[in-house]
């Protein structure tokens, strides 16, 4: 499948992940997730799913027990949304983008001397 197509297939995926919450699951633990990433395997098998919760709000972690709880729930229901013939496995994982940039912000200031307490 061409890169443009999962691309497209990506985007359609964490669109619809994003109104399936917000709509149709009723789990206190998945109402302030963020979908901030999908990676779909070429054959579009299996589609890795990266969440963020806000801070203050549930922790990923529980957030993503209730994401694996209604997996079959939301397989289901993409399923028939986006007409694929058979919707992908669903591998819910934390997004841990901002701790990385963080920390190579933190590598930076180490390496060029600065305060990181010093504003910019």
């Amino acid at each position: 499948m061409t890169g443009r197509r999962i691309e497209r297939v990506n985007q359609l995926l964490r669109e619809e992940l994003a109104r399936l919450v917000l709509e149709e699951l009723k789990d206190p633990r998945v109402a302030g997730v963020a979908f901030t990433r999908v990676e779909t395997s070429s054959d579009l098998s299996h589609a890795r799913i990266s969440v963020r919760t806000l801070p203050g709000d549930v922790p990923v972690e529980e957030a993503i027990e209730g994401l694996d709880r209604a997996s079959g729930f939301i397989r289901r229901r993409l399923g028939r949304e986006l007409r694929f013939r058979k919707a992908p496995e669903l591998h819910f994982v934390s997004d841990t983008s901002l701790e990385h940039a963080r920390r190579i912000d933190e590598l930076l200031d180490e390496a060029f001397g600065r305060d990181p307490d010093e504003a910019d």
